[in-house]
């Protein structure tokens, strides 16, 4: 099953994180800018040829260092129809050896959940044939609409042998809003993740974990540390690592005492290391490199993985 193979190359590598692919514009390089502009023109094809060149180089760099690699769909939408087709080249590219969760945070029933399913994870069926384009390993969704809003995906999921992520106790400074509210004897957080849990029963593999794993932030340390204790079976991805605050310390309560269970998400602070080192983005590559290092370093001071 999908979360082994994470699980595995996680172990293989001694290092649970996920690097993000979240780049805007400004997040490239100006030598990278320039030339892109120069073949394309100032415009959306001219980023999104900056940006693809920026995540090949970033990809190239981190494949023999981090297990995964995360692109948020958003920053590719936002360039319309070329940033989307620049999106699947990118995870196309990273699946040479790179274990890809496509952050979508989709949520929604019935056919529409089905047609999200197909796009992301099965395929489009036409005239009796089948046409997949993103596939990813993994995507993220919303369960905030019930079971209804879960089920679908998994079932697409586990027909590709792939996995998801459900929304469950999110790192924004807002999330308490809602997610902190008491439902019953439980907090809203705690009703999501039971019921995801409930949802993927039966779908565990060697390592125990189900197919439906949890987003939970890095920035609550106790919720982690209480969500680990209840959903024994349930995979965690743990964003809010570095530029959101989220340290080596918080993150580890988020690991069984195998050190398995969880992977850990870095964005910028990953590919916008290249700021800090006074050389104009020529060294992108190596700063991103050099930071994915630090943080797998960092969290092995907590987590030991066996």
């Amino acid at each position: 099953m999908s979360i082994d193979v994470l699980q595995d190359k996680i172990r293989a590598m001694k290092n649970p994180t996920v690097a993000g692919l979240d780049a805007r514009i400004e997040y490239v390089p100006e030598h990278i800018r320039k030339a892109a502009y120069e073949k394309c023109g100032v415009g959306l094809e001219g980023a999104v040829e900056a940006i693809w060149q920026f995540n090949v180089g970033l990809i190239d760099a981190l494949c023999d260092v981090v297990p995964s690699v995360k692109p948020q769909t958003a920053y590719y939408e936002n360039l319309g129809w070329r940033g989307m087709e620049m999106l699947e080249r990118t995870i196309h590219y990273a699946k040479k050896g790179l274990y890809v969760i496509a952050d979508i945070k989709r949520g929604d029933i019935g056919s529409t959940a089905a047609a999200y399913s197909e796009g992301w994870l099965t395929g489009a069926k036409i005239e009796g044939q089948v046409f997949k384009s993103f596939d990813p390993d993994c995507i993220t969704i919303s369960g905030y609409m019930g079971s209804d809003s879960i089920k679908p995906f998994l079932d697409a999921a586990i027909s590709e042998d792939k996995c998801v992520f459900v929304l469950v106790k999110t790192s924004n400074p807002g999330s308490g809003e809602l997610q902190d509210i008491l439902a019953g004897d439980r907090q809203v957080y705690e009703v999501i993740g039971d019921l995801n849990e409930r949802v993927a029963a039966g779908t565990e593999g060697k390592y125990g974990y189900n197919m439906a794993g949890a987003v939970v932030g890095a920035t609550y340390p106790s919720d982690i540390r209480a969500l680990r204790k209840r959903l024994e079976h349930t995979f965690f991805l743990v964003p809010g690592y570095g530029a959101q605050g989220g340290t080596a310390e918080d993150v580890h309560y988020a690991f069984d005492k195998y050190g398995h269970g969880a992977i850990v998400n870095s964005s910028r602070g990953i590919m916008c290391a290249w700021k800090k080192t006074g050389k104009d983005g020529l060294d992108f590559a190596q700063a991103a490199r050099d930071a994915a290092i630090a943080m797998r370093e960092d969290i092995k001071q907590f987590v030991t993985i066996v």
